[in-house]
């Protein structure tokens, strides 16, 4: 049977690799994305012209009343649940700490912290009265290392790897497994302004990682193959972490 899998932040970057991926697995996704529709559209006609099938869903996970309409109707809408849940959305807003406003703090919790509470809570009775259910949540290096000018992304990060290990023991029982992914330096939108020479220099394998990499851990991770594993934390990053 079909499954359908939710993508959070898929419009672009490893968001849009998995929804890709996950397609590619036979899955139904459902693209989730905050504003860039254009983005999403295109990803959309990617998945349809490969024979894959999805659909989108539009509203800002860090929102609790948009995120809270916007999961029941998306629970409502088939009588498949939704199995596989990938909480990818996330934002940066770097700066050292002495420099952080309190809004540069609560935009990224929330949309990292915050946001995966919003979108899973109301997914995990529907998949534990199915017996079966995969959250995967793309996490960071950051969380797991720390890093300069990133405190409050650190520890939006961070606060997803507890909650990760939380809820793995939580739903183990029931067949469902929560994990997390931890890329490190990927080759996407957010190191368009860095240097990527310097940043090739600081990782082991001497390259960035290709957001097509962090995709087919999810891929795996989303299957039976990896029906005993939960409560990890994977890093992907060239041995950085």
């Amino acid at each position: 049977m079909t499954k359908r899998a939710l993508v959070t932040g898929a419009s672009r970057g490893i968001g849009a690799a998995i929804a890709e991926t996950l397609a590619q697995e036979g899955h139904h996704v459902i693209i989730n994305y905050r504003g860039n529709h254009a983005a999403a559209e295109a990803l959309l006609a990617r998945i349809v012209a490969a024979g894959g099938a999805g659909e989108l869903a539009c509203f800002d996970v860090a929102d609790p009343a948009a995120s809270t309409e916007a999961m029941q109707a998306l629970i409502a809408k088939a009588d498949e649940p939704i199995s596989v849940l990938v909480n990818n959305a996330g934002i940066t807003a770097d700066g050292p700490f002495p420099g952080l406003t309190p809004d540069d703090w609560t935009r990224v919790t929330r949309t990292s912290l915050d946001g995966f509470f919003n979108v899973t809570q109301p997914l995990v009775m529907p998949m534990v009265r199915k017996r079966w259910g995969r959250i995967i949540n793309i996490t960071s290096i950051s969380g797991l290392i720390g890093h300069r000018g990133q405190t409050n992304y650190s520890a939006a990060k961070a606060g997803l790897i507890g909650a990760t290990r939380s809820l793995a023991q939580e739903l183990a029982k029931r067949n469902i497994t929560v994990n997390a992914i931890a890329p490190g330096l990927i080759e996407t939108d957010m190191l368009a302004n860095l240097d990527v020479g310097m940043l090739k220099k600081l990782v082991p394998m001497q390259r960035l990682g290709r957001p097509a990499e962090v995709a087919e851990l999810v891929r795996f991770l989303a299957s039976d193959r990896a029906a005993y594993i939960t409560g990890q934390v994977i890093a992907i990053s060239g041995g950085l972490a």
